[in-house]
């Protein structure tokens, strides 16, 4: 049988898994900000599948979540741009497009239910969790967005498909460890004593709060830092200063701790809640397994709600559980006959 290659394409990531005859897993995560440049896409994706090793003989598994780019005006325009990009480079026969519905679809398939196709990596996970943990909650924190899936009995009991549906239940909450302006996850952080407004200016995002408190390594800061300066901690520093429209000749050390710390227990706070919110409709599930970059946060939120946690990575590995969807939909076309 030939190798197969999971994709989960994002609008400013895209992450690839390389399932290997012999076993194993090789993964690839490449920054890609669709939006400034969608000719890229499809050289892209050859040289992302280049770099695993690809014959080209491999089958795809794909899951997407770019359509959601602002430079696409539908998520039907979007759809079609990704799956004409993939066809561009692999054989379309060899592409098969995962799902809201848990299920695979042919290209043409895919094009005719956009919706079906759009942002089903969460379910290409949940998919792959419910094999070995059949009722728990799946908590998993990318860069940009957190899912909150509650699996029961063996099956997904997600009460969302779309996007809009997921926020509307708490099944997905816009906060991620990397990508999040500060703005967006506190109105105020302590300052010598007193409670500071946040400038509302996009100063910092939450991989500079993770970045300062050592969290993360600015390896991990894999996105435009908003000053465009680089990722490390001295200059994490100074755009957190600026969160209260200050500098760091004005903050000590000790301040820039107080800021990023928080933030970072406001970030924890608010995925906590939406995981409270999840369990009161399914009281059976005591336990969360958290993956994904900022599985840390999903760790610190599930004990605050009160459940046992299990990381992902110690069944995939940290680099196969920080590509999570990649990994997932390949292995779940392994098992497609």
């Amino acid at each position: 049988m030939s190798s197969i290659i999971g994709w989960d394409i994002g609008g400013v990531n895209i992450k690839a898994a390389r399932l290997m005859e012999g076993g194993g897993v090789r993964v690839a995560l490449e920054p890609f900000e669709l939006q400034r440049a969608p000719e890229r896409l499809a050289p892209t994706l050859a040289a992302v599948a280049a770099g695993l090793g690809c014959s080209g003989a491999e089958r795809h598994a794909v899951t997407m979540t770019a359509e959601l780019s602002q430079f696409f005006r539908t998520k039907r325009e979007g759809v079609n741009f990704v799956l004409s990009a993939l066809a561009t480079v692999f054989p379309a026969d060899r592409l098969r497009v995962f799902g809201t519905d848990g299920r695979f679809h042919t290209v043409d398939d895919a094009r005719r239910q956009p919706l079906c196709a759009a942002a089903a990596n969460w379910m290409a996970t949940a998919s792959v969790v419910v094999q070995t943990a059949p009722t728990c909650l799946l908590v998993d924190v990318g860069s940009t967005t957190t899912d909150v899936i509650p699996l029961v009995d063996g099956a997904v009991a997600a009460s969302g498909r779309t996007d809009p549906e997921r926020l509307a239940t708490g099944e997905l909450i816009y906060t991620g460890a990397l990508r999040t302006p500060t703005e967006a996850v506190a109105r105020q952080v302590p300052f010598r004593g007193a409670a500071a407004g946040v400038s509302a200016e996009g100063f910092a995002i939450m991989g500079d709060v993770y970045v300062w408190l050592g969290t993360l390594a600015a390896e991990d800061y894999i996105v435009p830092a908003p000053d465009g300066r680089p990722a490390s901690r001295t200059f994490a520093g100074e755009r957190l200063a600026r969160v209260v429209c200050a500098d760091r000749e004005m903050l000590a050390d000790a301040d820039v701790d107080a800021i990023a710390g928080a933030l970072a227990e406001a970030q924890a706070a608010a995925v906590a809640e939406a995981i409270r919110r999840v369990v009161a409709r399914h009281p059976g599930i005591t336990t969360a397994v958290v993956t994904g970059l900022g599985d840390f946060i999903a760790a610190s939120a599930a004990s605050q709600a009160g459940l046992a946690v299990t990381r992902l990575a110690e069944r995939l590995g940290d680099a196969a559980a920080r590509t999570a969807p990649a990994v997932a939909v390949a292995l779940l076309l392994a098992q497609t006959p």
